[in-house]
């Protein structure tokens, strides 16, 4: 490969505790290792890309990389695009009825003398990623593409640990602490904490762990009502595993009998097959998709589950309390910003030497921090029950082990 002589950054998705974080990280090694380089920053994604949007990085940004780490969110902001979804970049504005959407990201980044792109997004972003790096490949434009995995659910496959996952289950455990407080501002109170998670249990369960870890850590003066069996979490609902909402409800009525309430972790995917057999039950039609795809918008979860268990626990009081975007916008805990850390140096290696890929810890090779192929990298990694940290958190709260989900 030539010689390097301008990088090109993006943010794309949703956001994570790691943004911010990785783009300081990637600005200070590069001005650490070959400070001669140009670095630029597309805004606001692939959408900055297409349409030659991007900031230049300039040596007082260069000096205060490291201010990036204290703060969450993207400085160069985020959007959701997706390059081989045409008719949506056309209706948006972003390319012609005529044009190849890959071709013009690949032209643009050939007229801003872009030598190398970095990627920080999750699967969706890297997938998009391998579009443009293969139609790079085909069509000998020379260029290099090296991802980094961010995703607060922790679901990219072949990758252990997403950037900024940690953060967020630590931000989460946070949320619950002051929302849990609650559970005295009314008898047979019935809180539930939804977490993001569509299709994966890995975030609710960090973030139950990190919860319960916190409870049991404290002191407690139960004498006058401060109690951890109150404050502690009572159940923990993921998508990977079924949910006997008759067995459940009889399980946490005795809680709420003997401890006055109950607190329930809630992925927003969670128990889909039991909102629709009761949905069915009931006459009620379920929203489907014109591929019978359920339609997870239209059911709200964790409104559905507190009127069931309202019902059922006799609840005098129910609160539903999602911390998604108090979580995602976080800046990076310590365990990310190590990990970020070597994610970004190895980052700034494979570029310089010309090899494309996904940067991450490889479950199928040890966990070894490596580059890996774009073609390897897919979304829907699901959460593994039978982890023993997760067991042991689900005995340590009175939940029976969970059962995964039929297929």
């Amino acid at each position: 490969m030539a010689q390097v002589k301008k990088v090109a950054l993006l943010t794309a998705g949703g956001f994570a505790p790691c943004l911010s974080t990785a783009i300081g990280g990637l600005i200070k090694r590069y001005t650490e290792v070959a400070p001669e380089i140009e670095i630029i920053a597309y805004r606001h994604g692939y959408e900055g890309l297409l349409k030659g949007d991007y900031l230049e990085i300039t040596d007082e940004v260069r000096a205060k990389a490291d201010v990036l780490h204290r703060f969450g969110g993207s400085p160069i902001g985020n959007s959701r695009v997706k390059l081989t979804n045409k008719d949506d970049l056309v209706e948006r504005g972003l390319v012609g009825a005529d044009d190849d959407p890959l071709k013009v990201a690949a032209d643009r980044l050939v007229a801003d003398g872009v030598d190398v792109l970095h990627t920080i997004g999750g699967d969706d972003t890297n997938t998009t990623a391998a579009d443009l790096a293969a139609y790079l490949g085909e069509h000998d434009y020379g260029l290099t593409v090296v991802g980094l995995p961010k995703t607060i659910d922790n679901d990219v496959i072949p990758i252990r640990q997403s950037l900024g996952a940690w953060t967020a289950a630590d931000q989460g455990s946070r949320f619950a602490q002051n929302i849990v407080a609650e559970h005295n501002s009314g008898s047979r109170m019935l809180i539930i904490h939804e977490v993001m998670g569509r299709n994966c249990g890995w975030l609710t369960a960090a973030t139950a762990a990190k919860y319960h870890e916190w409870v049991e850590a404290q002191e407690w003066v139960p004498e006058i009502g401060l109690s951890s069996e109150a404050w502690d979490v009572h159940a923990v609902y993921v998508p990977e595993a079924a949910i006997d909402l008759d067995a459940e409800a009889e399980r946490l009525g005795k809680v709420m009998d003997t401890v006055g309430n109950v607190t329930i972790f809630l992925s927003e995917g969670a128990g889909l097959d039991a909102i629709i057999a009761e949905l069915e039950k009931s006459g009620e039609e379920v929203p489907r998709d014109p591929f019978g795809h359920v339609k997870l918008d239209k059911i709200n979860p964790g409104a559905w589950f507190g009127q069931q268990f309202a019902e059922r626990l006799k609840a005098e009081k129910v609160m539903v309390q999602k911390s998604g975007y108090f979580s995602r916008s976080a800046a990076s805990n310590e365990a990310d910003l190590e990990l970020i850390g070597r994610c970004t140096d190895l980052a700034v290696e494979c570029a310089l030497s010309g090899r494309s890929g996904v940067i991450g810890q490889d479950e199928e090779a040890g966990d070894v921090l490596t580059n890996i192929d774009f073609t390897r990298i897919k979304g829907g990694k699901p959460f593994d029950l039978t982890q023993d940290w997760f067991t042991g958190l689900l005995e340590s709260v009175g939940q029976p082990a969970a059962a995964p989900v039929k297929a």
